[in-house]
């Protein structure tokens, strides 16, 4: 069984769900297990060549805010493990919620670290890092991830949930998530559900990031302006070349309904600013890459163009160019 969520000293705390990546969709998540009681931790990732010593923070706790819709925020502590804790080998689960970039130079250094019964969880937006990753895993099982639930961080150790939305995790390769842990998610996480075919979900989800994140970056816009008449064949174009790259991989995509969806969630997230047009606008690097990119670099593999998805991601480099990065 887990250990407990919550304890009266540090030195007793046995952390079962480790989150590597405390950003704004890290910490809700850290917020939705340590509410239902699961014993969840932090791997602190930047302050990890500040100290020499072996255990340094991994007896700290992290003062954390979550503010849920209108309610009133709750804080709450969790350990903080450093990159050389003895207590990663306790782990059974680690979830890494970084960017789709940091994926590869994030979980690294800890491959070595973390137990060969641990499994990975990887929770961000795109797809491609879980075909770098897999080789290197030794054994170890690994999941996949995705969630359209609202968050934004307000501050360093404060998050505020913005909307809702749907959680959906499936196994890909190695042995399979425990089944305690695979009911813990689904019982902490709101409308989140388990899906025995991950990939094609992943492939819908990116759909929706592939035909609004761009668009939004480079026109400086909330979610809903693509409603707009001016953006229907851009994105019918997007739409088309993915539906045929996830052909070629053996995803069956109904085109109708990616497009119903991606034109619902623009609907419902109107007033929103997409997680690209945040990047671009706070001079940080985007996932550009690993959504428009992977569909460019699997169309390639097949043969295939995908000038549409090649225009986004090269007008999006060409604005991180000229746009100091932080």
């Amino acid at each position: 069984m887990f250990g407990q969520g919550a304890s009266s000293t540090v030195e007793s705390q046995v952390t079962d769900i480790a989150i590597l990546g405390a950003g704004a969709v890290g910490q809700l998540i850290c917020h939705q297990l340590h509410s239902v009681g699961l014993a969840v931790g932090l791997i602190a990732r930047e302050a990890s060549a500040s100290t020499t010593e072996t255990y340094w923070q991994e007896l700290v706790f992290c003062p954390l805010s979550s503010t849920d819709a209108d309610t009133d925020s709750v804080s709450y502590r969790v350990p903080t493990f450093n990159l050389n804790s003895t207590s990663l080998q306790q782990i059974r689960l680690l979830i890494v919620c970084v960017k789709a970039y940091q994926v590869i130079d994030a979980i690294s250094p800890l491959l070595g670290k973390l137990s060969l019964q641990c499994h990975i969880l990887l929770l961000h937006n795109g797809m491609g890092p879980h075909l770098a990753l897999a080789p290197q895993l030794q054994g170890r099982g690994l999941s996949l991830g995705t969630t359209s639930q609202g968050v934004l961080r307000q501050s360093r150790w404060q998050v505020k949930q913005t909307g809702q939305g749907l959680t959906q995790f499936g196994h890909f390769t190695g042995p399979a998530l425990p089944q305690a842990l695979r009911d813990g998610l689904l019982n902490a996480i709101p409308n989140s559900e388990w899906v025995e075919a991950i990939i094609p979900s992943l492939w819908q989800k990116l759909a929706v990031n592939a035909a609004i994140n761009p668009l939004t970056a480079l026109h400086q816009c909330p979610n809903g302006t693509l409603a707009q008449a001016q953006f229907t064949q851009t994105i019918a174009s997007i739409l088309d070349e993915l539906v045929e790259v996830a052909a070629q991989d053996g995803i069956a995509l109904d085109r109708q309904m990616l497009e119903e969806r991606v034109y619902r969630v623009i609907e419902l997230t109107a007033a929103n600013f997409s997680s690209m047009h945040q990047d671009v606008a706070h001079h940080r690097p985007t996932e550009i890459e690993q959504i428009s990119g992977y569909i460019c670099d699997r169309a390639s593999a097949h043969g295939l163009s995908a000038a549409t998805n090649a225009q986004m991601c090269q007008a999006i480099k060409q604005l991180s160019a000229i746009t100091p990065q932080a």
